[in-house]
């Protein structure tokens, strides 16, 4: 059984992008959404595609089963998502042996920064680089699950709404 176990901050300034390793832009939706457990489909700069599967409430460790499908399939099954679609470009940065992924968004949810970082067990205290803000890793609002079920673009993203 595979294991997300993650910590999730908001950014605080630029001084990230001077690290950047890697980016990927991000389309993400999602097929089922529970209170348990979710159903994620999820389009990487337009070539690649996952259908991920989450299961759990807490929401520093839940169980994660993950695989890649067609793109075609991905296209599709966005099309049919409920609530928001997500679009957001994603940056890698490597600080003191974790990989932090900064998850810039746009549409609904611009002016959005959080960063996360992954851990092997809920015991590791990555240290956290000068740009990290306030921990919002129980904070539900911040779940991509619940930003794309909910709208709630005015209360995170300063309240400016961004929708259509």
């Amino acid at each position: 059984m595979a294991k997300e176990i993650e910590r999730k901050f908001l950014v605080e300034g630029d001084g990230w992008r001077d690290e950047v390793a890697s980016s990927s832009d991000f389309i993400q939706a999602y097929i089922v959404t529970m209170d348990d457990r979710s159903l994620r489909v999820r389009l990487m700069d337009e070539e690649r595609a996952t259908l991920t599967l989450k299961i759990g409430t807490d929401m520093i460790s839940r169980d994660e089963f993950e695989y890649a499908i067609p793109v075609a399939d991905a296209r599709e099954m966005i099309a049919a998502a409920v609530g928001i679609v997500l679009q957001k470009t994603r940056y890698n940065v490597d600080h003191e042996g974790f990989t932090w992924e900064i998850d810039v968004y746009h549409g609904t949810y611009a002016g959005l920064v959080v960063a996360e970082v992954e851990m092997e067990d809920e015991e590791q205290d990555p240290a956290l680089p000068a740009w990290v803000g306030e921990e919002v890793t129980g904070d539900r609002r911040y779940s991509n699950q619940m930003m794309a079920a909910t709208d709630m673009s005015m209360e995170l993203c300063d309240g400016v709404s961004h929708t259509a």
